[in-house]
């Protein structure tokens, strides 16, 4: 199965086309996004989204946001002038979910724009009562139990 989720920013803003024989929407933009250690280049991805999907990210996502896209990954043989092939990573989007706005500082702002707020929200499971201030705390339990009941 290929689904990936990314944490992104929005580098390039989407552009919408449409296909030649049922005029569907298609919408392609440019994202970075952190290497895994400190000393590593951002790497940079296009993502695509189609129909109804790309209409939204033409009206929702702009420069500089930043986001949660979960889609499918694959890699494209491109075929240069000069003969020589490349490969070139693309993301079909399925999803998004806005996390917030770079601002000039660097830091992230962690506001959800107003037209995200009917996304899902994470359930938290209280498991201590006796904190003194109530705060919530995560049951980070793991969702496989330890044993396993299948006899082969």
């Amino acid at each position: 199965m290929n689904h990936c989720l990314l944490e992104v920013e929005v580098i390039e803003a989407p552009t919408t086309r449409y296909t030649q024989n049922n005029q569907t929407p298609i919408a392609e933009m440019k994202v970075q996004f952190d290497g895994l250690r400190a000393d590593d280049l951002p790497g940079t991805l296009k993502v695509v989204g189609w129909g109804n999907l790309a209409q939204e990210m033409q009206n929702r996502i702009h420069l500089g946001h930043h986001l949660l896209v979960e889609g499918r990954l694959r890699m494209n043989t491109i075929s240069r002038q000069d003969g020589t092939k490349e490969k070139s990573a693309e993301f079909t989007l399925s999803k998004f979910h806005p996390i917030g706005v770079k601002t000039n500082e660097g830091d992230r702002n962690i506001q959800i724009p107003k037209e995200s707020s009917s996304l899902p929200k994470a359930n938290p499971t209280k498991i201590d009562q006796t904190n003194e201030d109530n705060s919530t705390s995560w049951n980070s339990a793991p969702l496989i139990p330890d044993t396993d009941d299948i006899p082969f």
